[in-house]
């Protein structure tokens, strides 16, 4: 007789991760439904971006919904890292972490915060998962990227998120007309994003490459106190620029006139 196989959640974490005093303000079921935090409490095996940040996450749910056991007898494994210049990890290390649910039992994936398998390496298990014909369930909770979007105003119909733009200024700015050029031509938004202590350097390098009328939103710190959104022209921000803090995550979103 076959041993049913078992599920691969995706559980989504709160958006919260490093910013200092943020997870002491703000409470899991704020941003989590119930649901999703009952699943996460009842879960043994996890396959984790960062397994400290997954104890973190899980004491933050056993403070709501009590774990099935103790913190110390949960299973946390990470997520095996790419080689230098691979995209994506090697399939053996990432169908050694799939070995539980072959045997019944569930497994969560989780990111250090955000939907798992959006713009993060968790994508890479997802999709081993599925080419074993494991079932994979992905969990409700919030998505910056979404978040940032729905906040921004900008088209919700049509849009693509670029990820991380170069670092070199001068390729970086390429990049920046590049994108602004297909957004126009498609009327399509634009989402890049940064490490928040680059988020200034990233804002003035789309203030000066973008063109005046290019609408642009910067949503920063979504979900925690002090988050905000702020949706204007280019030229209106050159003329009235807002500050960026550099220890807060933000999403950077345009859409060209």
């Amino acid at each position: 007789m076959n041993t049913p196989r078992g599920t691969l959640y995706l559980v989504p974490n709160a958006l919260d991760f490093g910013i200092e005093g943020a997870s002491a303000a703000v409470t899991l079921d704020d941003v989590l439904p119930m649901g999703v935090l009952r699943i996460a409490a009842r879960l043994e095996h996890w396959v984790a971006e960062n397994a400290r940040s997954t104890r973190a996450f899980l004491k933050r749910v056993d403070s709501i919904v009590p774990l099935s056991r103790p913190l110390q007898q949960i299973v946390i494994v990470e997520l095996p890292r790419p080689p230098k210049g691979a995209r994506v990890a090697p399939a053996q290390p990432l169908a050694a972490l799939l070995a539980p649910l072959h045997s019944g039992l569930d497994v969560g994936l989780i990111s250090e915060a955000g939907l798992p398998a959006i713009a993060d390496p968790g994508a890479a298990l997802v999709q081993a998962a599925h080419a074993e014909s494991l079932t994979v369930v992905a969990l409700p909770g919030p998505s910056s990227l979404l978040l940032a979007l729905a906040a921004s105003g900008l088209n919700g119909q049509s849009f693509a998120f670029c990820g991380y733009l170069p670092v070199d200024a001068s390729e970086r700015g390429v990049r920046v007309r590049e994108l602004e050029s297909l957004s126009r031509r498609g009327q399509q938004t634009q989402l890049v994003i940064e490490t928040p202590y680059r988020n200034v350097a990233l804002l003035e390098a789309l203030l000066a490459h973008l063109q005046p009328g290019t609408r642009l939103s910067v949503s920063c710190g979504l979900t925690a106190p002090g988050a905000f959104t702020r949706t204007d022209s280019v030229a209106a921000w050159r003329a009235a620029p807002s500050p960026l803090p550099a220890d807060r995550p933000a999403v950077f979103a345009f859409l060209a006139a």
